[in-house]
């Protein structure tokens, strides 16, 4: 016991005698630098994104006091990632989109505001030549006269279209005139409320659009779309004129096609003279003439040879700068022709076709493309690239060629995909 205590006590002082040395220390690598840290969190992106993008906002012409207050204290909003994914005009039927925007309760307070707001509507239309029922579909379709211009702070929402996604470009774009504007009209940012798409106040104008085309509706010095109607009416009449709109032209009109109809032709884009049509067998659902002048238009299938037809002219386009969905411009169309005491669209919708989810929007781009027929960019938005690529996929395999996409059509591509394979 003795021989262990003197030996513990020389150890503790030596370092030497029972215990066994310690290792030696392994050699020292040089250290290599570390990458640099990449944001791979959605809100590190978010961040990453503001704090590089106050560069690019101020080469644009934006002060930086400016940048640093629009920006303050903003996050990343995954409500309005949420609502990208789902836009109505592109993921709903048509028949239930116009029931939603063109209702009888929408027709009944349209017309009460028409009379309402005359003075305002009739100095309007005199002055741009947009019909006062026209601009009332708009302002109805977009905020519902006024009552829902959105809750979201519009940088905010624009930042967080702007950070990652398939919006990018636009929303960059967006959030910079979003800046100028407020500089331009001296506004608080925020009070500056939008919908999850950046766009805001009565007739919904993007901030592009307001510095191209708002006016001064009611004389007061400044506009506000917000809170003045006759800004936000006067503006849209602008936006519609410079899109090409055509005083006391029609907008669109319901047809039959002839048995025979060459499918392919049912396109937007494809336009040709009303007399054209009408030496086809084109006929209007009412009336004895498609256009009394004869006006260059083309022909629309919303819901594809099943369903309703129209004849879409100059104007119908001119609403489109508005909204790029077809569907869109025709419920506007639609719902100005109610407050004009016109009728309900006459044809049967093919309610037994369901509308394609999001996966299937996805895998019709999909199979299209590794058919060869070039869709566009894989994003799940069956716009006019998707539904002319399978407008000639169909008339390819002898189908009737309506670029009109649902569940029977994504089974017969996927069906031709693995009969290739085999």
């Amino acid at each position: 016991m003795k021989w262990r205590a003197a030996c513990g006590f020389l150890a503790a002082f030596l370092l030497v005698g029972c215990a066994e040395p310690p290792p030696a220390p392994p050699a020292r690598q040089a250290e290599r630098p570390r990458p640099p840290q990449i944001a791979t969190s959605p809100d590190a992106k978010f961040a990453a994104f503001i704090r590089d993008f106050r560069d690019d906002a101020i080469k644009a012409g934006v002060r930086a006091t400016t940048y640093d207050r629009s920006m303050a204290g903003i996050s990343r909003l995954p409500r309005v990632e949420e609502l990208n994914r789902k836009q109505p005009e592109f993921t709903k039927s048509p028949w239930a989109y116009l029931e939603g925007t063109v209702s009888p309760a929408r027709v009944e307070t349209g017309t009460a505001l028409i009379r309402e707001n005359d003075a305002v509507l009739e100095r309007v239309e005199e002055r741009y030549g947009v019909p006062k029922e026209t601009l009332v579909a708009i302002w109805g379709l977009e905020s519902g006269f006024g009552h829902e211009m959105g809750g979201f702070n519009i940088f905010a929402a624009l930042a967080t279209l702007a950070y990652d996604g398939p919006r990018q470009e636009f929303a960059r774009r967006e959030l910079i005139d979003a800046m100028k504007m407020e500089e331009q009209q001296q506004l608080d940012p925020r009070q500056m409320t939008s919908s999850w798409a950046g766009a805001f106040g009565q007739t919904q104008f993007v901030p592009s659009s307001f510095l191209a085309h708002a006016v001064d509706g009611d004389s007061d010095g400044r506009i506000d779309l917000w809170h003045s109607t006759a800004d936000a009416l006067a503006s849209a009449a602008v936006l519609l004129r410079t899109g090409g709109w055509q005083s006391g032209e029609p907008c669109y009109r319901e047809v039959t096609l002839p048995k025979g109809f060459p499918y392919e032709l049912a396109d937007i884009d494809t336009e040709k003279p009303a007399s054209a049509w009408s030496g086809m067998g084109v006929a209007p659902m009412r009336g004895n003439s498609l256009a009394a002048n004869n006006s260059v238009a083309g022909i629309y299938l919303p819901a594809g040879w099943r369903g309703p037809a129209f004849i879409v002219f100059q104007n119908f386009k001119a609403v489109l700068t508005y909204n790029n969905a077809a569907t869109y411009a025709l419920a506007v169309c639609n719902l100005a022709d109610r407050l004009r005491g016109g009728g309900t669209i006459v044809a049967q919708w093919p309610r037994d076709q369901r509308p394609l989810g999001p996966d299937e929007r996805v895998a019709m781009q999909s199979d299209l493309k590794r058919l060869g027929y070039d869709p566009g960019d894989i994003d799940g938005v069956l716009g006019r690239k998707a539904r002319g690529a399978l407008r000639r996929y169909q008339k390819d395999h002898g189908i009737p060629a309506d670029g009109y996409p649902n569940p029977e059509m994504l089974g017969r591509l996927n069906d031709d995909i693995r009969s290739r394979a085999s």
